[in-house]
């Protein structure tokens, strides 16, 4: 066995160790074996994947919380008015804070490594930072835009950690498979109980998931995501076409659902990590969500081209 196959098999197998034996607080057993992760839940927070110098510490009081969900929100508000989407900023006073579990607000998702960091390589860590690699994407045609721009995912693919404000996710349990169906995109993805991944003829943009029961967590298993999506935003994480993405879900109480996730990718991360936050039950109903029909940015993004070309054309006869 090679170096480089042996390496992604520690890897890997450090991986799995590390999230199915979660040792945080947050993965104890739930209360009853009545509990259900059936039916609507919502997650309306200010997600922050790593700690940072201002936030060193996982959890904070309500006193300290908000102060710093304020801080994360105006730095996001910031950097999607940069990219002229003015939906981001006006909606994020809507937003609850920071994310709760168990009652405790949490600064980040990432609870393994302990220091709030995911081991991303060296190049992993200059992808996430803006400007993009190669800068922004062609402006000449709509099919040159990026996937979300254009309607072709919304917030459906794993992990389920792109937050959008009052975004819904419905949870079907059936005998052979449950459905996961987010809101925003209104996109389904059916995860067989099995331990066998379809025919790639078969894969989506939302990859291919398979799940199993442990006890009353649903573990999924997904692979084969776009590399076209592989940088995420709000917040900002990678998930490229190599990716193995393990997520559990555990009903912890009537209401609160925590969800667990790590990405496996030997070429972006170095080693194991947790990141996990909690979803609550709503009674609110879901929507259609029809980004096509209400897509005014990418025309705007292409008018908005095309205004520039002008006026820098203009200005070279000047």
């Amino acid at each position: 066995m090679s170096p480089s196959i042996l390496a992604a098999t520690r890897l890997a197998m450090f991986a799995a160790c590390l999230i199915s034996c979660a040792t945080s607080a947050s993965v104890a057993a739930p209360h009853s074996a009545h509990l259900s992760l059936e039916g609507n839940w919502t997650a309306p927070f200010i997600l922050t994947v790593e700690s940072t110098p201002q936030t060193p510490a996982l959890i904070v009081s309500e006193k300290d919380a908000g102060p710093i969900a304020a801080a994360q929100g105006a730095a996001m508000s910031d950097f999607f008015a940069k990219l002229l989407d003015p939906e981001v900023p006006a909606l994020i006073p809507t937003l609850r804070g920071l994310p709760i579990v168990r009652g405790q607000r949490r600064t980040r998702l990432v609870v393994q490594p302990a220091d709030g960091k995911a081991p991303y390589t060296a190049a992993a860590r200059k992808e996430l930072v803006p400007p993009r690699p190669g800068g922004p994407p062609p402006l000449d045609n709509p099919e040159d835009g990026d996937n979300d721009l254009r309607c072709l995912v919304g917030e459906g693919q794993p992990p389920l950690a792109q937050f959008v404000f009052e975004n819904q996710l419905q949870i079907i349990r059936t005998r052979d498979a449950v459905v996961l169906h987010t809101e925003y995109g209104d996109e389904v993805r059916v995860v067989p109980l099995t331990d066998r991944h379809a025919p790639k003829v078969f894969w989506s943009r939302l990859g291919d998931s398979i799940g199993h029961w442990e006890g009353a967590t649903l573990v999924i298993e997904t692979v084969g995501m776009p590399d076209a999506d592989r940088v995420r935003f709000a917040p900002m994480m990678i998930v490229s076409g190599d990716s193995k993405v393990i997520e559990r879900l555990t009903p912890i109480s009537d209401h609160e659902l925590l969800y667990q996730f790590t990405i496996i990718d030997p070429k972006v991360f170095t080693g194991p990590w947790l990141a996990e936050f909690s979803w609550f039950r709503t009674d609110k109903p879901m929507y259609e969500h029809a980004c096509h029909e209400g897509n005014y940015a990418l025309a705007n993004v292409l008018a908005g081209a095309r205004y520039e070309e002008k006026a820098a054309g203009v200005a070279a006869t000047h």
